[in-house]
């Protein structure tokens, strides 16, 4: 395997920023599928490489995982700020496919997060199907556009990302999966993990009943385990065979 750190210029952003990224062994000549592998809301795009094996875990297969930087931005093209979403679907996907040897189409792209990832991983492939085949999600937000706005300093950086009001808009991951799953064409395939003492299970339940409601196809698991890192770097393996299944990659 390889590690490398890219330093690019996003136009979305106006701003430089960056990624982690994990190559296979040049001994398979690719193309290869692409996993984008996001962190949580006080992490970077060093973390899952600083915390877990994830390098150890896709040895072999014919993957590239990038890890991009999401800022604090809950992947999302803010009401008045940074516009994260465009930045890693058009300017880092667009990128990537660019400087290295991909498989340019969503049947070889998935994504993968943990609670502000974990949303943001199936919010931008709900929002963007013709880029992600495969969305997985570890002890995600999912309740984020539906948290009341408090009059403090979490609820003022709410309201600068997704405005006054969320629920039932574009960053909602019920209104979201309501609208796509009713019409026919690319659906991704989703998966949802959650430990079970971690303060955000309930989020997780309660949306886990609304796909039930409407005869989504998913998998759902819970697991012994908190919001930590020890849970992040078990079932982040398992997630890697959700995507490995979903993309029959050879293993």
């Amino acid at each position: 395997m390889a590690f490398c750190e890219l330093k690019y210029f996003s136009p979305a952003l106006q701003k430089a920023t960056a990624a982690s990224i994990i190559l296979p062994e040049i001994t398979n000549p690719g193309p290869y599928a692409t996993l984008y592998l996001l962190h949580g809301l006080s992490d970077d795009h060093t973390i899952w490489q600083r915390r877990t094996s994830i390098e150890r875990y896709v040895q072999g297969l014919p993957l590239i995982v990038v890890m991009p930087d999401g800022g604090r931005g809950f992947y999302t093209d803010a009401v008045a700020g940074m516009a994260w979403e465009t930045a890693i679907v058009t300017d880092l996907v667009n990128y990537v496919d660019k400087v290295f040897n991909t498989k340019a189409d969503n049947s070889a792209r998935c994504i993968s997060g943990l609670s502000m990832g974990g949303y943001g991983a199936l919010k931008l492939a709900l929002r963007h199907p013709d880029i992600f085949s495969s969305a997985a999600s570890h002890s995600g937000a999912m309740g984020f556009s539906h948290w009341p706005l408090k009059k403090d300093a979490w609820g003022a950086e709410m309201k600068r990302i997704v405005g006054e009001n969320a629920t039932g808009g574009p960053h909602d991951l019920y209104a979201l999966t309501e609208q796509l799953f009713s019409t026919p064409g690319a659906h991704p395939a989703i998966k949802i993990d959650c430990g079970t003492e971690d303060f955000l299970l309930q989020d997780n339940r309660a949306f886990r009943e609304h796909l039930l409601k409407l005869n989504i196809p998913h998998v759902y698991d819970e697991y012994p385990g908190a919001h930590e890192w020890q849970y992040w770097d078990t079932h982040v393996q398992e997630s890697i065979a959700f995507h490995v299944d979903n993309l029959k990659l050879a293993q």
